[in-house]
């Protein structure tokens, strides 16, 4: 293998790697929005024995919002691990590929486009769980005094 060619196979690896740095940095954002929500769910458990009639309803309420939050996270973290798998393997073909010299692209081509179509449903459900937390997370109107003109 000559120098050239493996200069060339690093700097064709180079995109996956930037997508595997993309990987990480969307799963730290994840896991401190995770740690959060399990923090909150700590508090409504201690909460839900406690309360009765319409306050507990309201517990309730946002302990099965915070289940399903903590669920969406969850699985994007899964989708994220394969996405960083299939980057992994990606790049180890690449290299595979000019080391024994076998054609292996149309490998490679499904593995990056797998991992990016994991990624895009990793994120789509980050999506989704911003829209549960921002939608659970309305000010009632009676709180913004809407009539007052400020």
């Amino acid at each position: 293998m000559d120098k050239p060619l493996i200069v060339q196979t690093i700097q064709l690896a180079l995109t996956p790697v930037f997508m595997l740095v993309a990987i990480g940095n969307i799963m730290n954002i994840l896991s401190s929005r995770l740690a959060r929500i399990v923090d909150r769910s700590r508090v409504l458990q201690q909460l839900h024995p406690e309360t009765d009639g319409p306050e507990h309803d309201a517990v309730v309420r946002e302990i099965r919002l915070v289940a399903r939050r903590i669920h969406l996270i969850g699985r994007a973290f899964l989708l994220l691990v394969i996405a960083g798998l299939c980057v992994g393997i990606t790049v180890v073909l690449l290299f595979v590929e000019d080391m024994a010299s076998v054609d292996l692209k149309p490998l490679v081509s499904i593995t990056f486009v797998a991992s990016l179509a994991l990624l895009i449903g990793a994120l789509l459900l980050f999506l989704r769980e911003t829209r549960e937390a921002t939608a659970a997370l309305r000010i009632p109107e009676t709180y913004l005094e809407l009539e007052r003109n400020l």
